[in-house]
């Protein structure tokens, strides 16, 4: 049998996590302090091989699931965006927006490597993590994968990988 490329599709019930966040639009203007309950879809373009099976997923749906778990209640806080300020103590995280600073348990908030929390930034987030591990890509033959990270039901963004 020749092998073929397929993709496939994992979107579970537990693919998900609540956190709060505050989307920064300019350097005056933000949305207030909230929260979601994301939902993350995860697609893999891979081969079929000769037994009619791409590889066992469960491991891409542990890795979501570990990464869900990662930023799962918890405040997400950008670490790079150009209108906030960050500064820490031993207790709390500080962090400045026009001015006014806001503080926070350092155990309720998680720093992000992104510019902002929006769910375009989190798909790329979750893209990241899980092609740095270029030995794993390889060995599940990914030749393309693409996350979307939902805010609500029929809202969300996708960021994508392929190969070469």
């Amino acid at each position: 049998m020749k092998r073929y490329l397929t993709t496939v599709e994992l979107q579970k019930e537990s693919m998900k996590f609540a956190a709060g966040h505050t989307t920064i639009f300019s350097a005056t203007e933000r949305e207030p302090l909230h929260g979601h309950q994301y939902n993350v879809y995860l697609a893999l373009t891979t081969w079929v091989e000769d037994n009619g099976m791409t590889f066992d997923y469960r491991y891409y749906k542990e890795r979501i699931h570990t990464l869900c778990r990662r930023v799962n209640q918890t405040f997400l806080m950008p670490q790079f965006s150009p209108y906030l300020s960050h500064r820490e103590d031993e207790e709390y995280h500080y962090f400045t927006f026009n001015g006014k600073t806001m503080p926070f348990l350092k155990e309720d908030v998680t720093l992000m490597p992104l510019c902002n929390i929006t769910v375009e930034e989190l798909s790329r987030w979750f893209v990241q993590e899980l092609i740095a591990d270029a030995a794993e890509l390889e060995r599940h033959r990914i030749e393309e994968l693409v996350i979307k990270v939902f805010s609500a039901p029929g809202q969300c963004a996708s960021h994508r990988w392929k190969r070469g």
